[in-house]
């Protein structure tokens, strides 16, 4: 952390009119087995989300837009989401998120936008375009479902946090967990969705193959995102 400059404010951090696109679709089991670290166990039907989450008032962070990779599973039973994978365009985001919670966050260029019709989102990585995600533009209003909602965006979410001490090994190997609070939801909609992944040495994203597409959710919602707690030390 530079301490003439640091590159992110204490939290907890708040964020007012955050936009979720997801995809929900099944994978092939034994990759999503290989993409969760152990002691995570994965939901028996391969389910895999494809998020891009578009962040315009975010405190200490400004405005940015972010996609990734998020997979159900459990941890001691208790019903989880495990983040794989996460490309955003913003430096404090990404310091912050890797230092403080252990978010998988690298530099891309995600983009979430109505294009006439149809919810769309993209990301591009070194220049070359590694998913793209549509959905029927407010297909179906769920605002009869809006507890449900908060229920999924509260449950609890997990990251696996890296980070290597000065001789270049690890230093903390940990499983953080973490449960979104206040949540708001100003509104909640689900419909017919597609997503297409392309290989990429750099951003795996399509290592997860689409099998079968689920749907879509769309999402808006006002949301606190507080400090974790450590789940299991690795080095311990």
């Amino acid at each position: 952390m530079p301490a003439a400059s640091p590159s992110y404010p204490h939290g907890p951090f708040r964020f007012v009119n955050r936009e979720y696109f997801v995809v929900a679709y099944r994978s092939d089991t034994e990759a999503v087995r290989a993409a969760l670290p152990e002691p995570l166990v994965p939901d028996p039907d391969g389910t895999v989300y494809f998020e891009w989450i578009r962040l315009p008032d975010s405190s200490g962070f400004g405005d940015y837009t972010e996609s990734g990779v998020v997979i159900p599973c459990s941890f001691g039973g208790e019903p989880c989401s495990f983040v794989s994978q996460m490309y955003l365009d913003d430096d404090p985001p990404i310091a912050a998120g890797r230092e403080i919670w252990g978010f998988p966050k690298k530099y891309g260029h995600p983009t979430l936008k109505v294009e006439s019709d149809t919810l769309t989102g993209t990301l591009t990585y070194a220049g070359q375009q590694v998913a793209l995600g549509t959905m029927a533009y407010k297909h179906e209003l769920l605002a009869r479902d809006v507890n449900k909602t908060v229920a999924a965006l509260s449950k609890m979410q997990v990251n696996l946090k890296l980070i290597p001490g000065v001789n270049g090994k690890p230093e903390i190997a940990q499983l953080v967990g973490y449960n979104l609070t206040d949540i708001s939801v100003k509104g909640s909609w689900s419909g017919p969705a597609r997503l297409h992944l392309v290989p990429h040495v750099n951003a795996p994203v399509a290592d997860l193959p689409v099998r079968k597409i689920l749907g879509g959710r769309h999402i808006v919602t006002d949301l606190t995102l507080p400090y974790g707690r450590v789940l299991y030390d690795y080095l311990a």
